[in-house]
Order: C-alpha cells, then sequence, then structure tokens
C-alpha cells in the first residue's frame, strides 16, 4: 500500500462512533437536506467553524484534519460513504475542532440542524444512533486531538482553575506542563513568554496570557457574547440535574428558556465518575455523559445555555425578576428557578488554601486522576461521593485511605457503593479518624497528620493527593436578602415560608414567580433523580405564576 492509499484509509469503527447509515435512514434525512458534489480539496467544515450543517457521506471520502493548512496537520479520521461526519460540538453549538475536508470527488448530503431535529424527533432510533455516536466521538477526539493547548505549572491555581473548565465541560485540549515537558520551554520562547506570565491558553491564532474563566469560554465557544433585551419566561440558574431537567422541560412546553451556570454544566453530579443507582441506567452512567445527554435535549427544544455565566444578584422590576450577571448583563424574566445546588464543605485544617488547587481536590474525574498514578491518595467522607470517588482511584492510585469520622459506612454509603469498596485490595478504611495536619512545602503535599477520635492517638502517613467530601454548603451568597433562607442558608419553598397562604405552592420561594429545586432547597433529598423530579415539576407551577399573572409563553 502506497503513502496515498493508506492516508486515505477509511478508520474502523470503534465503539460505534462511526456506523453506516442505512438506505432508509439517509432516505429520511435527505428529505430535510440537499445532495451537493465535493471536489478532491474541498473544505467541508473549517476548523473553529460554529453554524454549520450535518453531512452525511454518499460517496468518496472526508478526512477530518486537524490542523488543516499549517505545517502540523494531521489527520485524525478518514469516514467513506454512509457515514456521518462532525461530533458533540454540532448539537451543542461549539466551534469545530478540526478541520473536515474531502479527499476524491463524491457526493454529501447536508442537512440543516433545524430539519435535523424535526427528524430526530420524528424518528427517535435515528436520533439515538446519531447521540450515541456524537457522545462516543467526543471521548475520541478529546483523547487524539491536540484541541486547546493550556500552558502552565501544575502547582499554578490559576492552571488548575483552567484545566477544570476545560475538563468539566468536554472541551478537547492539551495540558503541557511546565515542570514535566521538556518542550514547555522552548514553546514559551518562541511565543516570547515568559514563565511569570503563564498559564496560557493557545489555539489556532489566538494567544491568551491568564486569560478568565469567559475569556477561555469564548475561545471554546462555550458561551456567547453579549445578551439582547427582550423579556424571556423563565431563567434557570444552575445547570446540575434539576438546572438542566426544569431547562429540558420548560423549552419542550413552549417557554423561553435561559440557563446559566458559573462552571459547568452537570453539576456537582457531573463530576461523578459513575452514577449506578439512577433509573434507567442499569450498567450506571457518569455524570458527565448524563449532563451531555441533558444539554443536547434543552438545545433542540430550543432552550439557550451560556456557561460560564454567574448570576451575582436577583432583584426585580414590577411583576418581573431581574437576573444580574458576573459580566455586568442583566436578564429580564417572568420566573427564576434557583438550581445553584451546594458546594462541598472545607476542611477545618491550618494550611488548607496552601494546597488547594494542586494537591487538595473537591472532585475526582479523569482530569485529577492524572495526579494520583501509582501515587499514594486519601479521600475523607462516608457519603456516596466519597465512595464514588473511592472506586474510581483505586484504578489508577497505588493506594487509597478512606478516612470516616464514625465507624459504620454504612450509615451515610449505599450499600452498592460499601461492597465495591470492601473488595478492593489497595483499598484502607480508616473509622473513627480526622486530618489534623497536612505536610509539605510548596504547595505539594507530602503527607498528612490524623487523629483518632476515640483514643486521641495520632499518627503520619504518606499522601501527595487528598479528595475531600464532607457534606455541603448551599450557593445562595448571590442571593443576598431576595429570597428567605434557613439558618444554614438554604433556600425556603412552600409551607416554608408562606405559612399564612391556604395552599402554599410547592418549591416557590418567598418572592412569587421565583422557584427553588435540587440540593439548594431546605429539606431537598440529596439525590440525582430527586432533583430531576423537582426541575420538571417546576415547569408545570411556572404555567401556572404565568397564567395567574396574565402571561403568555414568549414564544
Amino acid at each position: 500500500m502506497n503513502p496515498d492509499q493508506e492516508r486515505l484509509a477509511e478508520t474502523p469503527d470503534v465503539a460505534g462512533a462511526y456506523p453506516r447509515l442505512s438506505d432508509e435512514q439517509i432516505g429520511l434525512l435527505s428529505r430535510r437536506g440537499e445532495k451537493r458534489p465535493v471536489q478532491a480539496g474541498d473544505v467541508l467544515v473549517a476548523e473553529g467553524r460554529r453554524d454549520r450543517d450535518f453531512l452525511v457521506v454518499l460517496s468518496g471520502t472526508v478526512a477530518v484534519i486537524e490542523g488543516y493548512g499549517t505545517p502540523k496537520a494531521r489527520t485524525v479520521r478518514v469516514h467513506g460513504p454512509r457515514r456521518f461526519l462532525d461530533e458533540l460540538g454540532l448539537l451543542t453549538g461549539q466551534p469545530s475542532f478540526v478541520s473536515m475536508v474531502a479527499q476524491e470527488p463524491g457526493e454529501i448530503l447536508a442537512v440543516p440542524l433545524p430539519g435535523l431535529h424535526e427528524l430526530v424527533r420524528e424518528e427517535p432510533d435515528l436520533g439515538n444512533l446519531i447521540l450515541r455516536s456524537f457522545l462516543t466521538r467526543r471521548e475520541l477526539l478529546i483523547g487524539s486531538i491536540t484541541g486547546i493547548k493550556i500552558v502552565g505549572s501544575r502547582f499554578s491555581p490559576d492552571t488548575r482553575r483552567l484545566r477544570e473548565l476545560a475538563a468539566r465541560n468536554r472541551v478537547p485540549h492539551t495540558w503541557i506542563d511546565l515542570e514535566e515537558d521538556p518542550d514547555a520551554e522552548e514553546l514559551l520562547h518562541r511565543l516570547s513568554i515568559r514563565p511569570t506570565d503563564t498559564p496560557v491558553v493557545i489555539w489556532r491564532d489566538k494567544v491568551l496570557r491568564n486569560p478568565s474563566n469567559a475569556e477561555l469560554a469564548r475561545v471554546a465557544g462555550l458561551r456567547r457574547s453579549g445578551h439582547d433585551e427582550r423579556i424571556c419566561d423563565v431563567v434557570v440558574v444552575g445547570a446540575g440535574p434539576a438546572g438542566l431537567a426544569a431547562a429540558v422541560y420548560g423549552a419542550s412546553e413552549g417557554l423561553a428558556t435561559i440557563v446559566l451556570d458559573a462552571v459547568a454544566t452537570g453539576g456537582q453530579a457531573g463530576t461523578s465518575s459513575r452514577i449506578e443507582n439512577y433509573l434507567g441506567f442499569p450498567a450506571g452512567i457518569s455524570g458527565a455523559d448524563l449532563a451531555d445527554r441533558a444539554v443536547v435535549q434543552a438545545k433542540k427544544f430550543g432552550a439557550e445555555l451560556n456557561v460560564p455565566a454567574e448570576a451575582v444578584r436577583l432583584e426585580w422590576h414590577d411583576s418581573d425578576q431581574m437576573v444580574h450577571l458576573d459580566d455586568g448583563a442583566r436578564l429580564r424574566t417572568r420566573t427564576v428557578v434557583i438550581a445553584t445546588g451546594a458546594r462541598y464543605r472545607k476542611l477545618d485544617v491550618p494550611r488548607l488554601a496552601e494546597f488547594e488547587g494542586t494537591s487538595v481536590y473537591y472532585a475526582a474525574t479523569f482530569m485529577e486522576a492524572v495526579f494520583c498514578e501509582r501515587q499514594p491518595v486519601t479521600v475523607v467522607g462516608g457519603g456516596n461521593s466519597a465512595g464514588q470517588a473511592t472506586v474510581f482511584l483505586a484504578r489508577h492510585a497505588a493506594r487509597v485511605r478512606l478516612i470516616i469520622r464514625h465507624d459504620d459506612l454504612n450509615r451515610d454509603m449505599s450499600r452498592y457503593l460499601v461492597d465495591q469498596i470492601e473488595r478492593l485490595p489497595n483499598v484502607e478504611l480508616l473509622r473513627r479518624t480526622e486530618v489534623t495536619e497536612l505536610i509539605g512545602d510548596d504547595g505539594r503535599l507530602e503527607a498528612l497528620g490524623v487523629r483518632d477520635t476515640r483514643t486521641g492517638e495520632r499518627q503520619e502517613f504518606p499522601t501527595t493527593v487528598l479528595f475531600v467530601f464532607i457534606g455541603a454548603q448551599p450557593c445562595t451568597g448571590w442571593l443576598a436578602s431576595s429570597v428567605a433562607l434557613d439558618e444554614r442558608g438554604y433556600v425556603l419553598t412552600g409551607a416554608q415560608v408562606r405559612t399564612d397562604a391556604p395552599q402554599p405552592v410547592m418549591l416557590e420561594t418567598s418572592r412569587p414567580g421565583v422557584l427553588a429545586v435540587g440540593d439548594v432547597r431546605s429539606g431537598s433529598i440529596k439525590r440525582v433523580a430527586s432533583a430531576v423530579g423537582e426541575g420538571s415539576m417546576a415547569v408545570r407551577l411556572i404555567h401556572d405564576h404565568l397564567a395567574r399573572f396574565g402571561h403568555a409563553a414568549e414564544r
């Protein structure tokens, strides 16, 4: 086989990522698209393009190329007849991270996205095929292309911040570690960047020195610039399971819906490596996959997602609500759904801030697992989040110590997780133990000091990474005095605040038209299923509120 023939060889299907469409499926798509002839070298989708069609190869071959037109151009995939192109970013509105170029004369079928959305609603089997393929392709793309480059030190909190934003939002990226990568210094020298100017983000012709989250989000296509002054029906603040459920049901029922989140879709659940007790997924599903599916659903129905975009204040004008954002923009809306959830509490130990972002973490995802390879790590906490993290990290770390303050792991953790932990040979459970000291230098954790809460005995053991899951605090600082909160800062709803009402509205806060769902609500059940149920229930109550005030849905 000569080099040209090898270059044109079609990429084999991997885990159902590159299926071939049947004659019937192509026929259905053809009714909503148009066939176009292509010549060798035609660029069907350029790297960085956001608005594009769903493309099917009818004849010929199409190459997926990273860095097309540059000296470092590299063919990532090749697709032949009956395969469709692109990946998850097509459905979520992200720019393409690669170019798609015809390698020989042929024909493609181009289907505009609105037509594709109509078709998959009518033909769910085809929709499921495309979605499964796109989700798998995103996973493969993350591991096979350079994507956005983040250059910085593993001990820099800003490097950690940017990597977390990219990883939580499933943006293909490469981290170049100043301490470990021999090419890092040469790259910085070529760009005339001093190490003190890092972290640096590089994509295509853009070089950003220590950018804000909003700047990185715009480069990655996560957030569109600016907001118009139109009024919408509902603003959902928080894109965890509860917020995404409200977005899906609200948009599907004709409400003009805008969703905001300060970090990423998925919320706290999005950091879970596997959720095994959620209805309908007997083999389990990762929090990131669950979030990706919900985002595609919400966008399919017309919801507008802005991530990262942080709500900083809630006010009202007449009967409408005003949500103020961190960039100075304001959203005027008939109703608000508060779904900001809760953040993990921090250990009350000296020097904690010194190690946060470099050795102490509050989520256990594949990004954190990089630091745990063949290292001794520790998990603190006795709930399901701690259990899921322990099971996941045991596949990467040399040894995992799980610390709980009481002596019964079954007290707060689901039995299926307890069973898994007890079978893991490299996991040690320390009961009746608390962390008293973090030991290390220059932000690098080396050991933990702990104390037996019953005997008072103290000991030290080596640990390079510490994961903390010890309960949560509600994300309600942005609400100030706009709605009533309980003594712990959770949002009061229903009969908790409307004691004078004969029939208080479930989930409604002390402010009419403002509802709270999920973990942020006082008295909520901290489970994904209950959060999804409350998010969907909120939409029914929003319709009732709009009817009471004589408002029709905006679209």
